[in-house]
């Protein structure tokens, strides 16, 4: 069952909105990740919608909402997204499963110009949740700062990245509460507010899953310009939570290049990582580049 007190179904139209790419929409974006381009002046960021599911959850979030996270996120990006375009979007439910005790939804997210209906990015989140007769077992909280910390010691952790190609430029950043504010808000939620987070059994905010693959967004569009908006490709777990005010480091490493028509795609490893190594976000991104 959905917010709605209604069967969240593989299928399930979720909702549709319309939208003008207006260039101060693009400026805001910029100065909510810290992210400027001249390229921006013609074509808007292709993750601007970044959070377009969130605005239909009530049809797809499971009604346990304590303890749940973003657990996977891909992307796949057909055109560049002009700036002063109109847009429209379209939400599904595309998939469910389980996987160690958490309940899985998949909402799959198209935008598509609204003039002839081309499809220009896809977005698939994985949303995990926890059963509802687990909530409030055990008290405290489902995950706090030490979380990060256990896992790793608990387990050998797979070599990451095993790519041996050229590393990327890669870019910092810090995700402080003005940041989360203008990527997650305006509302008071988890990703905003501390209170709200810890009602959610998080001791702090918790930075928005969306914003780590807006940042190797940024590390593949600054090296890979319109071969990243036309054709590329993201597939990344988010492995640890990311709490307000910790910087971190977006990397990328090629992996290999495999020719596609008249182009070649390179492939490339790509993470998030704090300063003391964990990693929030890992996985792999693709560009199609002249040949």
């Amino acid at each position: 069952m959905n917010l709605l007190g209604q069967p969240a179904l593989v299928g399930l139209h979720c909702g549709s909105n319309r939208y003008t790419v207006t260039p101060e929409l693009v400026a805001f974006y910029e100065e909510a990740l810290d992210h400027r381009s001249a390229l921006h002046r013609t074509f808007a960021p292709p993750l601007l919608f970044h959070s377009e599911c969130y605005r239909h959850l009530g049809h797809w979030y499971l009604r346990n909402l304590v303890g749940n996270l973003h657990a996977r996120q891909e992307w796949m990006l057909f055109a560049p997204v002009p700036v002063g375009a109109e847009v429209s979007t379209r939400s599904t439910i595309v998939d469910r499963y389980t996987r160690r005790g958490r309940l899985y939804v998949v909402n799959e997210t198209d935008l598509f110009a609204a003039d002839d209906g081309r499809l220009l990015v896809r977005g698939r989140t994985h949303q995990s949740f926890l059963p509802e007769s687990a909530a409030g077992q055990g008290g405290g909280f489902v995950v706090d700062r030490n979380t990060a910390q256990e896992k790793e010691r608990g387990r050998a952790r797979p070599p990451f990245p095993t790519a041996t190609g050229p590393e990327l430029p890669p870019i910092r950043k810090t995700a402080d509460a003005r940041r989360c504010w203008m990527f997650s808000g305006p509302g008071r939620n988890y990703h905003t507010d501390r209170d709200a987070a810890r009602k959610l059994g998080f001791p702090d905010i918790v930075v928005q899953g969306m914003m780590g693959t807006c940042f190797l967004s940024e590390v593949m569009q600054e090296h890979f310009g319109e071969g990243w908006l036309r054709g590329g490709r993201m597939d990344v777990k988010l492995t640890n939570v990311l709490w307000v005010d910790e910087p971190v480091t977006a990397r990328a490493r090629v992996r290999e290049e495999i020719p596609e028509g008249t182009r070649t795609r390179v492939v490339v490893e790509v993470w998030v990582e704090k300063d003391d190594g964990t990693r929030t976000h890992l996985g792999t991104a693709s560009a199609a580049v002249a040949a």
